[in-house]
């Protein structure tokens, strides 16, 4: 089975391409052509959004209803927004919970679409960083009851969120060496401390600004350990709530292909310990404390444009290509070339998604 987008433009590296006509056979880009077509491209194709952290959507929360029929709910629904790659995210928990967010996302992955595994953010977290996430449950952790979580997990946690300055070494690096992608978060870490960590083999952190030491000019905290570091990367919340779009707008100018987007995204929920109220376009706690966020991927991407002065090139790549090389997925559609798999959107001139494709398949 075949189809064709006519007459599209699309980024190849840092230049577009315009009056293209892409050809998909089967699940697969296998032909890009000059168009016939003379007139002005009317749409530009860019590759599906990828989102490392999201907790919930379709009107499900995950760790608040942890089966296999909220992931494929979510994944319906992120599918509809042009995310065709997520890690389901779960927030400081019980072990009960987590257990059976961990064993939903192993039935459940036979049959997956989009929902690329599970992102832990935390228990393993610095009290005295701790935004929503609920304190009772907030441990350090031991090498041990890591083991057994990485044995009982079977290859499904592929993300998790530490604050490593109360962790030992090798309870991280028995993450890293078991594929674990590591992320420093929720973390009252000096600059030394964190600094200490990336240099140790944590790739990035949870997103940049919230929830982490500050900037201070004679502590500079977190934030400045990144922006120093040649190699560590991290996520941020483009709703313009979490972090202002000044301060999102020159961490991109320092952090360029080190900085990735993520919605952190939750769902309006009554029942448990994250019990999220929707309070205009953002999530708080009932207490008021800032929790997760509203916004899409596509949403966050034009919150770059609109608002941060990020070229519009750069800001797909935070929202694909970045995510894509972090997490190291095999076949995950970030860039747009013959023989990728086709997981593409089609947005009109004003960005609006007229089309999702995945694997070939119209949504």
């Amino acid at each position: 089975m075949s189809k064709v987008i006519n007459n599209t433009s699309y980024f190849q590296d840092n230049d577009i391409k315009r009056n293209q006509d892409i050809l998909i056979e089967g699940a697969t880009i296998s032909i890009i052509n000059p168009s016939d077509n003379k007139e002005t491209s009317q749409s530009l194709t860019v590759p599906g959004f990828i989102d490392l952290q999201i907790y919930g959507s379709g009107g499900r929360l995950f760790s608040a209803d942890p089966t296999v029929e909220s992931l494929t709910i979510m994944e319906d629904d992120l599918l509809k927004k042009g995310t065709t790659g997520f890690l389901a995210c779960m927030a400081t928990n019980s072990p009960e919970v987590f257990d059976e967010c961990i064993k939903a996302a192993k039935e459940h992955r036979s049959s997956a679409k989009n929902c690329l595994g599970l992102h832990l953010e935390g228990p393993f977290l610095n009290p005295k960083r701790l935004g929503a996430h609920v304190p009772s449950f907030v441990r350090k952790a031991t090498l041990d009851e890591i083991k057994k979580l990485i044995d009982f997990g079977d290859g499904v946690i592929k993300m998790m969120t530490i604050a490593p300055e109360i962790q030992d070494d090798e309870v991280i690096q028995y993450l890293i060496d078991h594929g674990v992608v590591v992320s420093l978060g929720h973390s009252n870490a000096t600059f030394d401390e964190a600094t200490a960590a990336y240099n140790k083999g944590i790739q990035t952190t949870t997103h940049l600004f919230n929830a982490m030491s500050p900037i201070h000019h004679r502590e500079p905290g977190i934030p400045t350990a990144v922006f120093n570091h040649d190699k560590a990367m991290a996520s941020i919340i483009a709703d313009g709530q979490h972090v202002n779009f000044e301060v999102l707008k020159f961490a991109q100018k320092l952090l360029k292909e080190r900085l990735f987007l993520i919605t952190d995204a939750v769902n309006a929920c009554s029942t448990g310990p994250y019990q999220h109220v929707e309070k205009g376009n953002k999530y708080v706690m009932p207490d008021g404390t800032l929790s997760g966020s509203s916004i899409t991927m596509l949403q966050a991407i034009k919150n770059c444009v609109t608002h941060c002065g990020i070229s519009l090139n750069d800001a797909i790549k935070m929202g694909t290509l970045y995510p894509a090389q972090l997490i190291g997925i095999e076949n995950l559609t970030a860039t747009i070339e013959t023989g990728q798999q086709a997981n593409l959107l089609v947005l009109d001139d004003e960005l609006n998604l007229k089309e999702v494709i995945f694997k070939g398949e119209t949504i």
